[in-house]
C-alpha cells in the first residue's frame, strides 16, 4: 500500500435491515482528498445476493441510515462539506430525500436516528451549545468566535473529551422529531419554512447518550451521569423521560449503581433492558483494563410482588451480569443489538472480533469467528434475518449475511459461514500491493505466550530480504492488534520495511489477567513481551528479517513502549514517538482523562515518576521523530514536546512533527491530507534511518 491509496481505503459501516430481511442499507464511506474529509454514500443491498448494491444517495457523507419499521423510509444523516451532520429521509425505493432538521435548528449537528416502534418519530442525541457559544453569537462580526466567547467556570474533572473539546458548554441531550408519515407517503415534500421542528426531550449539565426507545414508544432511555458525584466519577446509569417532555432537566433513574454503561436497549417486549457497562470500584473508578460486560436488568417481572399499581416493580433496576469478565465486549466498535432471540454484541478474542449471540440466560454462541472483525450487525425484529460488517486483512469493512452460528459457549467456535454481500475493498485489492498477516507466537522471559503477525515486503519488488524492520507497538495498553486491515502495516511494508507488531501483557482480547498485568507495573511485563515478540520473530530462520537493523514506533502507549525501551536499549537505528503518554505526573493535569487514568494505571505517585519514560530520558541516544497533534486531549501536545526538547538538550537527533487541529485520532479519522502527509514524513524518516 502506497500513501497515495489512502482514497481506496472504503468499508461498509452502520447496516440497517428490512423487517423482512430481504434488504439491507449500508454507509459506504473513504477518505476524500478532495474535501479533505471522509465521505461517502448509503448503499441499498440484496441479503440474498443474486444482485449488485444499488447506489441509494449520492451527498457528500451520508451515513447512520435506519429504516422504518414498515421498511419503506430511510433516515440517515447528511453533512455537507465542512458542515455538521443534519437528519434526512429518503425512501428505500430511491428518490430526492428531504431535510428534516437545518443547522439553524441543530448548529452543532444530529446524531444517528432512532425510529419510534410505531415509525411516527424519530429519536437522536445532539449538543445543544450555550448561546453565543461555537458560532451561535450574533453579535458585531469583532465579538464573534471562541476567542470573544465569555471564561468558562469549571468545577469538575469531567469537563473536555479528546475529539470534541469542552463539554460543559455544550451538553449532549435527546430530542423527538415527529414524521407527517401521511403526508410523505402522499408525495408531498414539506417546504422548509413550515418544516416540524425537533423537540428537546432531556436539559441538565450533564451528557445523555445512546437514546433508544422503550417497548411501547412511549418514553426514550437515555445513558447519563445524574448523581451527585457526576463528573468526579465514572458512573453512568440509564435514565426513563418521557418522549412528550419538554427539556426535562429530573429524569427517571432506571439502571444505576457502580456501573459505567455504554449503550442500553430494551427486549421488544419491553420487559428486560440489556446493557453494555464496565463494573466500577466503590468510588466508582478502577475502569482501566476492565472489561465491558453485558448485563441485564428486569424491568417487568412475570410476578409483580410491588402489587398492583406499583409505580416501581420489584427487581426492576436490579442489574446482572450475564457475561464473564474474560468475555470482552469493549471494542471501540462496540455495539449492542437486541431482538427476540436476544442480543448481540462483539467479543474481542486473540487480535479478532468476533459477533457473539447471547441469550437472556447467558448461554452464548458464536456466530462469526476466525481471522476477522466484525465492526457492526442489524438484524431482524424476530431475530432469524442477520447481516453484520466484517473486516479482515484485506478489507476494511464488508457487508455480509450471518448464517447459523457456532455451539453454546465455544471458546474457538468459527461460526457459520458468511455469505459476501459487498466488495467495496476491491479496488485496493486490485492494486496488488495488500500483504498477508503471517500470525506468530513466542514465549517471554517468564514463558508467557506473547502473540503477534508479521507483514512482509513483496519479494518480487524487494527481493527475498533480509528486509528492515519495523516494529510496532499499539496503544491502549487495553487494546489489541488485530485482523482487520491495518493501514500503516500495509504502507510500512510497501515501503520495504517487515512490520512485527503484538499484543503484550496490558492488552485487550487475552482474559481479565492478561489485560490487569501491567496494573501498578507499566513497563515491566508488557516490556518484556514487546522484546520478546521481537527476538522470538528476528531468531525464526523462515523469515527473511534484518535482526541488525531494527526501528520502533507506537503512538499513544505505543508511544510510551517506544520512549521507554529507548531509554533501556541501544538496539533501534531510530524511533517514532507518536501522540505519546510520556510523563503521567504532568498527564493528570493536562489530559481529559488524566483526573483518574496515572492513578489506576500506576496506583501511586512514586510509581507515576518511575515508570515514565521522562524521568529516564537522559539515557536516550536513539534518533527519534516525535509526532503530536495540536488539539489533542488525550495525551496533550506537551508530552511530545517535552520529550522531543529534552532529546534536543541532551544532543539525540530529533524532529518534531506537529499537526494542527487534530485530535488523538489523527492516525484514524484525521484529515486525508494530514493522514498523507505523515506517512511522507514517516518514509521519510526511515529512509534516512532505516534505509531499504
Amino acid at each position: 500500500m502506497l500513501p497515495s491509496d489512502l482514497p481506496l481505503l472504503a468499508g461498509c459501516y452502520s447496516p440497517s435491515l428490512t423487517p423482512d430481511g430481504l434488504t439491507a442499507v449500508v454507509s459506504v464511506t473513504a477518505p476524500d482528498l478532495a474535501t479533505d474529509e471522509e465521505a461517502g454514500d448509503l448503499w441499498r443491498v440484496a441479503t440474498d445476493g443474486t444482485a449488485p448494491p444499488h447506489r441509494l444517495t449520492r451527498g457528500h457523507r451520508d451515513t447512520a441510515p435506519a429504516l422504518s419499521p414498515d421498511g419503506r423510509w430511510v433516515a440517515f444523516l447528511r453533512a455537507e462539506p465542512g458542515g455538521r451532520p443534519q437528519l434526512h429521509l429518503v425512501e428505500l425505493a430511491g428518490g430526492e430525500p428531504v431535510a428534516l432538521t437545518t443547522a439553524e435548528q441543530l448548529p452543532l449537528g444530529a446524531g444517528a436516528p432512532v425510529w419510534s416502534p410505531s415509525g411516527a418519530a424519530l429519536a437522536f442525541s445532539a449538543r445543544v451549545p450555550e448561546p453565543g457559544r461555537y458560532g451561535t453569537s450574533t453579535g458585531p462580526a469583532h465579538l464573534r468566535g471562541p476567542d470573544a466567547e465569555p471564561p468558562r467556570l469549571i468545577t469538575a474533572p469531567a469537563h473536555r473529551v479528546d475529539g470534541v473539546g469542552f463539554t460543559l458548554d455544550r451538553r449532549q441531550h435527546a430530542f423527538v422529531l415527529d414524521v407527517d408519515r401521511a403526508a410523505l407517503d402522499a408525495g408531498q415534500r414539506v417546504a422548509a419554512p413550515d418544516r416540524p421542528a425537533p423537540r428537546q426531550v432531556t436539559d441538565g449539565d450533564a451528557d445523555d447518550t445512546g437514546v433508544a426507545w422503550t417497548a411501547d414508544g412511549l418514553a426514550l432511555l437515555v445513558v447519563s451521569a445524574r448523581h451527585g458525584s457526576a463528573g468526579h466519577d465514572l458512573r453512568r446509569g440509564v435514565h426513563r423521560v418521557e418522549a412528550t417532555a419538554h427539556r426535562q432537566s429530573q429524569l427517571d433513574p432506571v439502571v444505576g449503581g457502580d456501573l459505567a454503561v455504554s449503550q442500553v436497549a430494551p427486549d421488544p417486549d419491553g420487559r428486560r433492558l440489556w446493557l453494555l457497562a464496565t463494573e466500577l470500584d466503590e468510588r466508582g473508578l478502577g475502569a482501566v483494563a476492565q472489561p465491558e460486560s453485558l448485563f441485564t436488568a428486569v424491568l417487568v417481572p412475570d410476578a409483580d410482588p410491588g402489587g398492583p399499581g406499583s409505580a416501581v416493580p420489584a427487581g426492576a433496576g436490579r442489574a446482572l451480569r450475564l457475561t464473564p469478565p474474560d468475555v470482552d465486549l469493549g471494542d471501540p466498535a462496540g455495539f449492542l443489538l437486541v431482538d427476540a432471540a436476544g442480543a448481540l454484541v462483539a467479543e474481542r478474542h486473540r487480535g479478532a472480533l468476533r459477533l457473539l449471540r447471547v441469550r437472556p440466560d447467558g448461554a452464548r454462541e458464536v456466530l462469526l469467528g476466525g481471522p476477522l472483525q466484525v465492526t457492526a450487525a442489524a438484524s431482524t425484529p424476530d431475530g432469524t434475518g442477520l447481516v453484520a460488517v466484517v473486516a479482515d486483512q484485506a478489507s476494511r469493512g464488508e457487508l455480509v449475511r450471518v448464517g447459523p452460528g457456532g455451539a453454546e459457549d465455544a471458546q474457538d467456535s468459527q461460526g457459520g459461514e458468511p455469505l459476501p454481500l459487498t466488495d467495496v475493498g476491491g479496488p485496493l485489492r486490485a492494486t496488488g500491493r495488500l500483504r498477508p498477516l503471517l500470525e506468530v507466537e513466542h514465549p517471554s522471559g517468564d514463558g508467557h505466550p506473547v502473540h503477534g503477525w508479521v507483514v512482509l515486503p513483496d519479494e518480487t519488488r524487494y527481493g527475498a530480504g533480509p528486509h528492515p524492520v519495523l516494529l510496532m507497538v499499539h496503544g491502549g495498553p487495553h487494546a489489541q492488534y488485530g485482523w482487520g486491515l491495518f493501514d500503516e502495516a500495509q504502507v510500512a511494508a510497501g515501503a520495504g520495511y517487515a512490520v512485527v507488531m503484538g499484543n503484550p501483557r496490558g492488552s485487550a482480547g487475552y482474559g481479565l489477567a492478561h489485560g490487569e498485568a501491567v496494573l501498578g507495573a507499566l513497563g515491566s511485563v508488557d516490556a518484556d513481551d514487546v522484546e520478546a515478540l521481537l527476538d522470538g520473530v528476528l531468531g525464526d530462520a523462515s523469515l527473511p528479517l534484518d535482526r541488525e537493523r531494527v526501528g520502533i514506533m507506537g503512538g499513544s502507549y505505543g508511544g510510551y513502549m517506544t520512549a521507554l525501551l529507548t531509554t533501556r536499549t541501544q538496539r533501534f537505528a531510530a524511533a517514532v514517538v507518536e501522540r505519546g503518554y510520556l510523563d503521567a505526573t504532568s498527564f493528570v493535569g493536562s489530559a481529559d482523562i488524566g483526573w483518574y487514568f496515572p492513578d489506576q494505571l500506576h496506583g501511586s505517585e512514586e510509581a507515576m515518576r518511575e515508570q515514565s519514560p521522562l524521568t529516564h530520558v537522559s539515557s536516550v541516544r536513539t534518533p527519534t521523530l516525535v509526532i503530536h497533534s495540536e488539539q489533542d486531549w488525550r495525551c496533550p501536545v506537551e508530552q511530545g514536546q517535552r520529550w522531543w526538547t529534552a532529546l534536543r538538550r541532551q544532543g539525540v537527533e530529533s524532529e518534531l512533527l506537529l499537526f494542527p487541529g487534530e485530535g488523538h485520532e489523527l492516525t484514524r479519522s484525521g484529515r486525508p491530507s494530514h493522514r498523507t502527509a505523515r506517512f511522507e514524513h514517516l518514509q521519510r524518516w526511515w529512509a534516512r534511518h532505516l534505509p531499504v
